[in-house]
C-alpha cells in the first residue's frame, strides 16, 4: 500500500486547490457547486482552517414582528442600565432546511403582534470562564480561594491596566489581553485540592469566548500565580485555563439559574379572539398543554421548559454568523403562560444566550447583511439583537404550542406533513381521529 500524502492544511490558494482536487472523486457531480461559492475562497479562508468548500442554506425572512425594545448600556459597576424603550417592527432571517419552521414562526409573529407589541428585556450580561488551581489538599485550595477573593478588585484593575498597554510600547513579558473583556466578579469553588475560579466577564458587542480565554490566561499566569507565590503560597501542581464549571456550549443547571451570556425575556399578550382567529386554539387548550408538558419535562429531567427554542436559535445563528456550537447553551429556555381576563400572557426567558454583533462569523458578507436587516450590525447593537432573538423564540413557541394543542395535535401533524415533504394524502380526513 502506498503511503498517504500529507493533507494540505493551510489556506493558500495552492492548498485549497489541492484539497478540492483530492476530494473531487468523493463528492461526485455536486463538486462543481461545492467549489464555486458566491464569496471567494480567499475571503472564506479568513474564517476557519482547511477551507475547501461551502454550504448553501435557504434563508426565509419572516415578519414584521412588532416589538417594544429596551435600550441598554453597561453601567460603571457592570450593571445593566435601561435608558429608555421604543417600538419597532423587525424582520427575522432564518437559515435552515426544516420544513414548517419559517411558516410557524411567521404565524406566531403575526399572532404575537396582533394585540400590541412583544415586550423584550435584557436582565443580565455575564459570561464566564472557569480556571482551576490544583493543589495537593483542600487546606491550600481553601487558602488560595480566600486569597483570590480578597484580590478580585485588584485583579479587575490590573486587567484594565494590562489592556491599556496595547496602545503603548509593550514591556517585556507583557500579557496578551482583550481590552473589551472586563472582569466584574470572581467566584471560587473548592472541591478537594482543586480551587476553581469562575471569572465573570462582559465582552462588549462580541460573544467573547476568545476574549475570555486571553484574559483568564493572563489573570492566571501573570497576576494570581506570581502574586500568590510572592506572598509565600504553596505552588499549585497545575493551573488549568478551563475546568468545566464555566465552559461554553454545554447547558447546565448553574447557567439556567444564574445566566451565561445575555439573559433575556420576551412577553406578549394574546387575546382570546386572537388565539381562535390566528392560531385556531383557546387559552384553555394552551393552559392544559402547558400543564401536561411541565409534568413531562419534569419526569424526563429536562433542563428547559419550552417547546422548540433550538430551531429558531439555530436558524438565526446560521443566518447571522454566530458560533453554532453555542446553540446548546443558548437554547436553554423557560416558557410560561398565564391566564388573564381576556386571554393569556405568554413569556419566554433565555438565561444563556451567547451572541455577538461583531467578531467571528459576523464579518461574513451574508451575516453582515442579515444583521443589518434587523438593525443589529456593529457596535452598540448586541442588546438589541439579543432581544430580537428571544422575541423570535417566543413567536415560534406560541405557534408550535397552538398547533400541538389542537384536537389530536392535528394542526401540528398537518404542518409537518405539508412543509416537511410527507404525502398529504396519508393524513386521515378531519374528524376521523
Amino acid at each position: 500500500m502506498s503511503k498517504e500524502r500529507v493533507w494540505p492544511h493551510k489556506n493558500s490558494a495552492a492548498d485549497i486547490a489541492e484539497r478540492q482536487e483530492r476530494i473531487q472523486p468523493l463528492v461526485g457531480e455536486e463538486g462543481a457547486l461545492l467549489f464555486s461559492p458566491s464569496v471567494p475562497m480567499a475571503v472564506l479562508a479568513h474564517f476557519q482552517e482547511c477551507v475547501t468548500s461551502h454550504v448553501v442554506l435557504p434563508v426565509g425572512v419572516v415578519g414584521p414582528l412588532c416589538l417594544e425594545l429596551g435600550d441598554y448600556v453597561l453601567g460603571d459597576g457592570g450593571e445593566l442600565v435601561e435608558r429608555g424603550r421604543s417600538q419597532d417592527q423587525v424582520y427575522v432571517p432564518l437559515a435552515h432546511s426544516e420544513g414548517g419552521l419559517s411558516a410557524s414562526l411567521l404565524r406566531g409573529a403575526r399572532a404575537c403582534s396582533q394585540d400590541g407589541p412583544v415586550h423584550t428585556f435584557v436582565l443580565a450580561d455575564r459570561i464566564t470562564r472557569d480556571s482551576c488551581f490544583v493543589f495537593d489538599d483542600s487546606v491550600h485550595a481553601l487558602a488560595f480561594a480566600k486569597f483570590a477573593s480578597d484580590h478580585q478588585p485588584a485583579a479587575s484593575a490590573w486587567l484594565l491596566g494590562a489592556a491599556a498597554w496595547k496602545s503603548q510600547p509593550l514591556p517585556a513579558q507583557a500579557p496578551v489581553v482583550a481590552r473589551r473583556a472586563r472582569l466584574w466578579e470572581l467566584s471560587p469553588h473548592v472541591v478537594g485540592g482543586d480551587c476553581h475560579l469562575r471569572y465573570h466577564f462582559t465582552t462588549g458587542d462580541a460573544c467573547g469566548p476568545n476574549m475570555m480565554t486571553k484574559n483568564a490566561y493572563a489573570l492566571n499566569q501573570h497576576f494570581f500565580l506570581p502574586l500568590w507565590l510572592e506572598a509565600g503560597g504553596v505552588p499549585p501542581r497545575q493551573v488549568l485555563l478551563e475546568a468545566n464549571m464555566g465552559g461554553d456550549k454545554k447547558p447546565s443547571a448553574s447557567f439556567f439559574e444564574q445566566g451565561h451570556g445575555k439573559t433575556v425575556l420576551a412577553e406578549a399578550h394574546l387575546r382570546e379572539r386572537t388565539l381562535r382567529r390566528h392560531l385556531q386554539t383557546s387559552s384553555a387548550d394552551l393552559l392544559q398543554l402547558e400543564q401536561v408538558g411541565l409534568h413531562g419535562a419534569h419526569a424526563s429531567g429536562m433542563q428547559s421548559f419550552a417547546f422548540t427554542p433550538g430551531s429558531a436559535i439555530a436558524a438565526i445563528f446560521a443566518a447571522t454568523g454566530q458560533d453554532l456550537g453555542m446553540v446548546g447553551t443558548s437554547s436553554m429556555a423557560h416558557g410560561m403562560i398565564r391566564s388573564v381576563a381576556d386571554g393569556v400572557i405568554v413569556s419566554m426567558r433565555l438565561p444563556g444566550l451567547e451572541v455577538g454583533t461583531v467578531g467571528g462569523g459576523t464579518g461574513l458578507p451574508h451575516a453582515r447583511a442579515h444583521l443589518a436587516l434587523m438593525g443589529c450590525l456593529g457596535e452598540g447593537k448586541v442588546y438589541r439583537f439579543a432581544q430580537i432573538v428571544v422575541a423570535a423564540v417566543l413567536a415560534l413557541e406560541v405557534s408550535a404550542a397552538a398547533s400541538m394543542a389542537s384536537e389530536g395535535s392535528r394542526n401540528f401533524a398537518l404542518a409537518h406533513t405539508v412543509y416537511g415533504g410527507a404525502r398529504l394524502s396519508g393524513m386521515p380526513p378531519r374528524g376521523s381521529e
